[in-house]
């Protein structure tokens, strides 16, 4: 199995090595293995979780909402609650998508009053 050093994942991942560390402590990634000389050894599945969480951070999750997911994940809980957990981080994302259109329309209102 090919395995992707920390600079390496993290080129790949577009995060910092101290983002990975970081991930991994809270329980988000992992747990990574290590090579025979005890360096983290990152394999495409890491690498694929590491997008994931990265794109949930992008689109405003916390820390707690990604630990509740991997949790969820990680257990016997039912898929709908994972429809149900990701259902209600949308509806919340849909809200901050309205109120980012929102204040780019007063921005576009003052623009044009002061241009």
């Amino acid at each position: 199995m090919t395995t992707l050093s920390p600079a390496a994942a993290a080129g790949r991942t577009g995060v910092s090595i101290d983002t990975l560390r970081y991930y991994e402590r809270e329980g988000l990634i992992g747990p990574i293995g290590r090579s025979a000389g005890g360096r983290r050894a990152y394999t495409e599945d890491d690498v694929f979780w590491i997008g994931l969480v990265t794109c949930f951070r992008e689109a405003g999750l916390g820390i707690a909402d990604l630990r509740e997911f991997v949790a969820i994940l990680r257990s016997d809980r039912s898929p709908q609650d994972r429809v149900a957990f990701l259902h209600e981080r949308r509806a919340a994302l849909e809200e901050r998508v309205a109120a980012l259109h929102r204040a780019i329309g007063v921005l576009d209102e003052k623009i044009a009053y002061y241009g």
